[in-house]
């Protein structure tokens, strides 16, 4: 009797815990997605090169988030680099992770379209499932297959209009967008051998200063900088907190929790919340076959909350 109460009480615990990492990437995602909103009102009408804006975008998050860890942590920040394996990890994410993410899904929106991009970014759980069958020896649950194929079906639908033509992209732009699901897998995977030992707050922070440091080399801050109203600033703000610092935290500490592959999946929220806060303040237009997309996409993450937790 003691030994099965043991195994449901470790059953209960591990289930609480795959469901608070959902809650966390579930708010990541949605803070992406509310960024995204914001980014489309600064590359539709705002003349901001996109170089120049990931050079803000990583330098200004990364100061920020370094100087709360020395508030908070003190010399603990430094932690980070007493060990040469925690710095090849810190750069393994900062540079083929946080930067290399960034980098090719501007590049994909830039040569093709934001919706064929944010729909190849999403290939990101086909390639952490891939990896972890070739390299951690992991399987991917049903419910796994069932919620990503779901929810890949209501993005589509809720991005394209349910129109596969709107796909046509340049060969580059599908290389991009390709490599920006890669990335998008490498920057939930990379950071978990680091977060079990250093605060996520940290670990983001320093790959962020990494990130702009690489970027500014390319484009500095102070080279080209364009003309800057209230609105442009206060987007830039927007940007640099709710779709750099918040969600990326969030996405560290649900990785703490929950598997990468279900990480990914909630990817799915971020176009979502996009498509309804642009129907809400940008006037874009839709139909039903986009609604339709959108209520998919909120049963599959329904069914992985549900299902995911009960029987892990």
């Amino acid at each position: 009797m003691k030994g099965i109460q043991t195994m449901k009480n470790e059953k209960h615990l591990f289930g609480s815990q795959i469901g608070t990492g959902i809650t966390w990437a579930l708010i990541a995602s949605t803070l992406w997605g509310i960024s995204g909103t914001v980014l489309q009102f600064i590359s539709q009408g705002q003349a901001i090169p996109a170089t120049w804006f990931l050079s803000v975008r990583t330098l200004g998050a990364g100061v920020i988030l370094l100087a709360l860890s020395l508030i908070k942590y003190g010399k603990r920040t430094f932690a980070i680099f007493k060990t040469p394996r925690l710095i090849g990890w810190l750069l393994a994410y900062a540079i083929f992770g946080l930067m290399a993410n960034l980098f090719t899904f501007y590049m994909s929106v830039q040569t093709g379209n934001a919706s064929a991009a944010t729909i190849l970014q999403y290939l990101s759980p086909l390639f952490i499932v891939l990896g972890g069958i070739l390299f951690l020896h992991e399987k991917p649950t049903q419910v796994d297959l069932i919620t990503f194929g779901l929810a890949l079906i209501g993005v589509f639908l809720a991005i394209t209009h349910g129109d596969i033509h709107t796909l046509a992209i340049p060969l580059n732009a599908l290389i991009w967008g390709i490599l920006s699901g890669l990335t998008a897998a490498f920057y939930v995977v990379l950071p978990r051998p680091i977060t079990r030992e250093i605060p996520p707050m940290i670990v983001l922070g320093w790959a962020l200063i990494i990130a702009s440091v690489l970027f500014n080399l390319f484009h500095p801050v102070w080279v080209g900088v364009p003309a800057l109203h209230g609105s442009t600033i206060l987007a830039i703000a927007t940007v640099i907190l709710v779709g750099t610092i918040l969600p990326f935290l969030a996405l560290l500490h649900a990785s703490n929790f929950a598997p990468s592959s279900v990480i990914s999946i909630l990817d799915a929220v971020q176009p979502v919340v996009t498509f309804i806060l642009s129907l809400l303040f940008l006037n874009l237009k839709f139909n039903w076959v986009e609604c339709l997309g959108a209520i998919i996409v909120l049963i599959a993450i329904y069914i992985l909350q549900r299902y995911r937790t009960e029987t892990d």
